[in-house]
């Protein structure tokens, strides 16, 4: 698994802190990445369903 930047790293801190999730695709080089906060179970499970899929982005 490659490092993320900076920035990237910070901005999850920032989420964490604020109550949002961040969830990223597993796929190696892909940077797609689905970010909520305040969404029911259902929404959640998709969101990430829908990030970690990388046939679906």
């Amino acid at each position: 698994m490659s490092k993320q930047p900076l920035v990237e790293r910070v901005n999850d801190a920032l989420a964490l802190i604020t109550g949002t999730h961040t969830i990223r695709c597993p796929h190696p080089g892909c940077r797609v990445s689905v970010r909520y906060r305040h969404v029911t179970p259902d929404e959640a499970k998709r969101l990430t369903a829908l990030a970690t899929d990388h046939t679906r982005h």
